[in-house]
């Protein structure tokens, strides 16, 4: 049985522990900045928990962070009581936060030293695909360490991606993400565009998903953007925000022009003013939906 440690119990991070909880072959040890989340995520689910990231990781095989940002990340895994500390022969550290990729580079040499494995493993996919098990997981870093996280990578996801060395991982997933928040924007666009021709917004949003650009997006997605009342919050645009920021950081040290990044960006903070900024992405149509309403289209 491999142990699996999951620090960060946010709405991935939780989606995740229950998919590993599922098959009966992974023991689950939880860490969370706020203790009582864990402790009851632990108690639903079967598992331990660990008081510091260092103690998740040293009883761990896989260790996994999955934290909102940068800073995060880097708080979670240094100190004496980080996930470094934790490292030891033979376990493998993985990130699968959204972050910069340069993020896990100064922290290779360290779990180098302790005999560890070192991964940069962001993932593509909804809150409801990390709990069934079919997220796709981009992994940067060494192929004997991504080979012993396989047995928690396939509790997770339907496919897993070796991009290539440390960073790498991170870099495609930003990559991805610039095709999401377009895709996101866009859908939102026409939905409004088709609503205020007329056209019933379920129907509208039943050709969108059926037609040319459709993509598995569109079918996770649907309720928000149909009943978006209703629907959870999957991922907020505070955080679309930050990845946005991130795409062009990146974009920019490489010298690729990012216009479509940088509209997107725009329209996110528009709507973050416009609905709040803990709404859910796809809270962009609500926001153009509003605006619409007030006959504004500047």
């Amino acid at each position: 049985m491999t142990t699996v440690a999951i620090v960060g119990m946010g709405r991935m991070g939780t989606a995740m522990a229950r998919a590993l909880a599922s098959g009966g072959d992974v023991s689950l040890v939880l860490h969370n900045r706020t203790p009582a989340r864990a402790d009851a995520l632990a108690a639903e689910l079967d598992a331990r928990t660990a008081a510091t990231p260092a103690e998740a990781a040293s009883a761990a095989d896989v260790a996994i962070t999955m934290l909102a940002d940068g800073p995060a990340v880097a708080s979670v895994w240094e100190g004496e009581d980080g996930m470094l500390a934790g490292a030891r022969q033979g376990s493998v550290l993985v990130d699968m936060s959204t972050v910069a990729p340069d993020t896990l580079r100064p922290f290779a040499a360290r779990a180098a030293g302790a005999g560890a494995g070192i991964l940069d493993a962001p993932v593509s996919g909804s809150v409801a695909l990390a709990e069934s098990g079919t997220l796709t997981i981009m992994a940067g870093g060494d192929a004997d360490a991504l080979e012993r996280a396989r047995p928690a990578f396939d509790r997770l996801a339907q496919k897993v991606f070796h991009m290539g060395p440390l960073g790498s991982g991170h870099a495609m997933k930003l990559a991805v993400n610039g095709v999401i928040f377009a895709l996101n924007n866009a859908v939102a666009e026409a939905l409004v565009l088709a609503e205020r021709a007329g056209i019933p917004r379920k129907k509208a949003y039943e050709v969108l998903a059926s037609g040319a650009a459709g993509a598995p997006y569109l079918d996770y997605k649907r309720e928000a953007f149909v009943t978006p009342d209703d629907a959870p919050v999957g991922f907020s645009l505070e955080l679309a925000a930050k990845d946005l920021d991130l795409i062009a950081a990146f974009a920019d040290g490489l010298n690729v022009p990012v216009a479509q990044t940088e509209a997107n960006r725009r329209l996110i903070d528009e709507a973050a003013s416009g609905v709040g900024r803990d709404r859910d992405f796809s809270a962009v149509a609500v926001h153009l939906r509003n605006r619409a309403g007030e006959g504004r289209a500047d």
